[in-house]
């Protein structure tokens, strides 16, 4: 499983929200493979060097703000490769998640502090925790 403090799920789309507002919208979330434009507020859940949410909005120069899973952040732990391999698997990834239904998720749960990601190799489940 992999964890990601609430405050820090709604600080990413903050972000990216205002990067939106302030370099022309937000990025294709399917990278064009639509006719239909789906650009819309959301995150990117990225599995390659760690596991990692950031947004969707467009950046002129500015770095991008990623978060890192509490449990697969190389910066904080040696065995974020192996943590990665079994929870989001051996190759690199996204997956995105639409803004509109995390703070949907988050408001159902308002004790909540902490979103987890549960994988398998056909679905990913969303649970909001208290820790």
């Amino acid at each position: 499983m992999l964890t990601f403090s609430i405050e820090a799920v709604r600080s990413v789309i903050a972000r990216g929200i205002a990067d939106a507002d302030a370099n022309g919208g937000f990025l294709d979330p399917h990278g064009g493979l639509s006719d239909i434009d789906n650009r819309k507020p959301g995150l990117w859940l990225v599995g390659d060097h760690g596991v990692y949410l950031c947004s969707n909005g467009r950046l002129a120069e500015a770095r991008l703000l990623v978060v890192y899973a509490q449990e697969c952040d190389p910066t904080r732990s040696d065995d974020w490769f192996e943590i990665k391999r079994r929870t989001f698997g051996g190759d690199d990834g996204v997956d995105f998640l639409d803004a509109v239904e995390l703070e949907r998720l988050m408001s159902a749960a308002p004790d909540g502090t902490h979103m987890r990601f549960s994988m398998d190799d056909s679905a990913m489940t969303i649970d909001l925790i208290r820790l």
